[in-house]
């Protein structure tokens, strides 16, 4: 199919929150009733054009598609949903006649409302983004329900520009979601594409009407092979789609994106269809051998997944290595550039050196622009930019705290002891002794709100406007009201609410060394959801004791036990931007050392349960089968790192958070923490099947309450949850909880949901007391 070239250089998506978080402003603000959807639609515009502009002054080009639409008011994957009528019947008041669905229905589909409860949520391939899972049923109306990425391309248009328009692909888009309530046994989204593909085939046909020459499907489906369909049917299905696809008349050239991982087997599946490009991840796999093509290979040799600067030669002779492959090469990112902050340019904290090593989304574009110049001119055009990289790269080897012989010399010096506990049964006797908790024991995961007077005084303190003293004071007053409060709702184990920390992250980093911190470094995690990621950057250790004052002060307030609060070292690194010159494995086992210290001196102020959050163990999980265990065992070990010089009577709790329980549970047995806590309210406690046919045999606490809703469970529907819990693993293992931290919820909603909490436990207690 003839059109216009695809343009040498371009990126796969752009941070789409704002450079200073306007998108998440307006739709809270929206959420709260304080402006109208038109207000609303009119931000999201003025955001859309800010990054057009944006782009084509760092060098990518206003008519020639190398611009992609890629905006999204919550979620890309819920965006896919609504445009193809993917809204299940529990939800269907919410479509109009025509199968539309109005900002108002689509924040309900995304949050919850009232009785309605929320698409479930979960990790989108081994990123710290979380998307919205679409429930398909045998029944889904397939139909093409929205023309909003229509309009957006129109809106680009009448601006001057010729915009790329970015939809999720139709065989990730089902590998990605789950069969609605009510389907029958056996079915499978999946089954269902036959009956989507033609609804993509007239989206982009109603793209290219409105003018767009690309159109940009995005298939990292094709590179996970953590996905529950064969793979001889995601080759199969890969192959009938894009031959559908590329038969439309008077379609849109198409670009088929595989970021995350490398296209293996796809590869010569999407090389034999109709699609006019194809992207390859670089950055994460090898240039192919043994194949050639005439189709354009976009070459994703710019890291979208992390900040660094990174080596441009090296991202040079790769694309020339490409060139032997196909003789029409461009260049891009990896990835989309959501997972990174915008500009390191507004960074005035950070040192100069620093700053020098470090690319973010602006800086990406510009590499991109570097290389594709390279590809039109050679490598002489851009020699300064290439050496100026290389002499960045060689700076940050040698830097004064990128190696620490000391924490390098503890690390050489472990061994297999350093790793293991007490076997189970001896820990739990000297638990039940020191703890004397009741059945079906309650708790939270750690933090409370995160109140407006609480931010107020640590920006205050940030400012200079109060002293140190005056701030800990602050927090020691919110302390003391988070665990009254506790006391009179009843529950067992009492937290501290975490008041003092900004982030679960950032707050470790800025007191180990090794880490830096952002003012502006944003990125979205999910929906409104924004964090700040440490910059992971030298050989770690911990210079002082870093939580034990709040923990002991807790203490003192109650006589119940009380919970430390640690982030463990894997989500750490997960959710932070974590240096690229190691072995991960060899990052962890550092980050571990310093939590093994600061275990031992929670110990030593008297706390007898220790929770060490790992919610992101399962997202680091390699895409590839072949790369899974040493992951497993490195991940797993320095947790047990972590952990293992706790005394048998100290419980060792951990938390997981929207992972998928199954996939990994194995590797969470081996993490061989006293309690585990992990998501489920959203999903009705699927987990439990999970659960009960591994034989998992120490304490766990299914989730209850969804604390990624607004809305407050009913006494009825905990006692529901319960009830599936109890039916499926001893009783004596079941903890309560909710399913995450409670930080960004209202203290409204949050005293009403745990206080039904307690009142369906004790239900459930006074239900197994007769029983028994």
């Amino acid at each position: 199919m003839s059109g216009t070239p695809f343009p040498t250089g371009t990126i796969l998506g752009y941070p789409r929150i704002g450079r200073r978080r306007e998108l998440k402003k307006a739709v809270e603000a929206f959420w709260a009733g304080r402006i109208t959807a038109d207000e609303l639609e009119a931000t999201a515009a003025e955001l859309r054009a800010a990054t057009r502009e944006r782009l084509a002054s760092l060098g990518l080009g206003r008519d020639d598609s190398s611009i992609p639409e890629s905006f999204s008011f919550y979620d890309q994957v819920l965006d896919a949903a609504v445009a193809v009528g993917a809204v299940p019947a529990r939800l269907r008041r919410l479509q109009a006649d025509d199968g539309s669905v109005d900002l108002a229905g689509y924040f309900t589909i995304a949050r919850g409302e009232g009785a309605d409860a929320p698409f479930e949520m979960t990790k989108w391939f081994d990123s710290n983004y979380h998307y919205l899972v679409p429930e398909i049923a045998p029944d889904t109306d397939f139909r093409l329900a929205s023309d909003r990425l229509v309009r957006q391309v129109r809106e680009a248009a009448d601006a001057g520009f010729r915009t790329r328009p970015v939809v999720v692909g139709p065989v990730t888009f089902l590998l990605l979601s789950k069969a609605a309530d009510g389907a029958p046994e056996g079915f499978r989204p999946f089954d269902r594409l036959a009956d989507l593909v033609p609804v993509y085939a007239e989206l982009i046909a109603a793209l290219r009407a409105a003018g767009a020459e690309w159109v940009q499907l995005d298939e990292p489906g094709l590179v996970s092979e953590n996905v529950e369909v064969p793979r001889a049917e995601v080759l199969e299905a890969a192959r009938s789609t894009y031959a559908s696809l590329g038969a439309v008349a008077g379609r849109p050239q198409i670009f088929v994106a595989a970021p995350y991982a490398s296209l293996g087997d796809a590869l010569p599946v999407l090389l034999d269809s109709p699609v006019e490009a194809v992207g390859l991840d670089l950055v994460r796999g090898e240039v192919p051998a043994g194949v050639s093509t005439d189709k354009v290979l976009v070459g994703g040799v710019i890291d979208g997944h992390n900040i660094w600067r990174g080596d441009l030669e090296a991202a040079w002779a790769k694309l020339e290595a490409l060139r032997a492959v196909s003789p029409r090469v461009a260049v891009s990112t990896s990835t989309s550039l959501q997972h990174v902050p915008h500009d390191v340019e507004d960074e005035s904290k950070l040192s100069a050196r620093l700053t020098s090593w470090l690319a973010f989304a602006d800086q990406k574009v510009r590499q991109v622009v570097t290389l594709a110049t390279a590809l039109e001119r050679g490598a002489d055009a851009v020699r300064a930019e290439l050496d100026a990289a290389t002499a960045a790269l060689e700076d940050r080897r040698t830097a004064a705290g990128v190696r620490d012989g000391a924490v390098r010399d503890r690390a050489a010096a472990l061994t297999d002891a350093d790793f293991a506990r007490t076997e189970y049964g001896i820990r739990l006797a000297a638990q039940e002794t020191a703890l004397d908790l009741p059945p079906l024991p309650t708790t939270t995961i750690g933090s409370f709100p995160q109140t407006s007077d609480i931010r107020r005084q640590r920006a205050r303190l940030v400012r200079g406007e109060i002293s140190e003293q005056e701030y800990v004071d602050a927090m020691r007053a919110e302390i003391a009201r988070v665990v009254e409060l506790q006391e009179s709702i009843g529950l067992d184990v009492i937290v501290h609410g975490e008041p003092e920390r900004n982030d679960m992250v950032q707050y470790f980093a800025e007191h180990l060394d090794g880490f830096a911190v952002t003012e502006n470094g944003w990125v979205q995690s999910y929906g409104s959801r924004c964090t700040r990621p440490s910059i992971l950057w030298g050989d770690v250790s911990r210079p002082a004791p870093i939580t034990v004052e709040w923990s002991a002060y807790t203490q003192s307030l109650t006589p119940k036990p009380v919970k430390g609060m640690l982030t463990g070292p894997v989500t750490i690194l997960a959710w932070s931007f974590v240096r690229d010159d190691q072995p991960l494995r060899d990052t962890a086992n550092q980050v571990a050392l310093a939590l093994r210290d600061e275990i031992a001196d929670i110990e030593a102020a008297g706390i007898g349960i220790i929770q060490v959050d790992e919610p992101a163990l399962r997202e680091l999980l390699p895409l590839k089968l072949a790369d899974q265990p040493d992951y497993l065992d490195w991940s797993v070990g320095s947790f047990k790192l972590a952990t293992a010089g706790a005394a048998d009577a100290t419980q060792i709790h951990t938390h997981l958070c929207y992972s998928e329980f199954g996939v990994v549970i194995d590797a969470i047995n081996a993490l061989d923490a006293d309690v585990t806590s992990i998501e489920a309210a959203r999903s009705r406690m699927d987990v439990v099947a999970d659960i009960e046919s591994s034989g998992f045999g120490r304490g766990i606490g299914p989730g209850v309450y969804d604390i990624h809703s607004p809305r407050v469970p009913s006494v009825e529907e905990v006692g529901e949850l319960l009830d599936i819990a109890i039916g499926a693993i001893p009783q004596r293992q079941i903890w309560v909880n909710p399913d995450c931290g409670l930080k960004t919820r209202g203290y409204d909603e949050t005293v009403a949901s745990l206080t039904n909490i307690l009142e369906a436990t004790r239900a459930a207690r006074e239900s197994l007391a007769v029983s028994v």
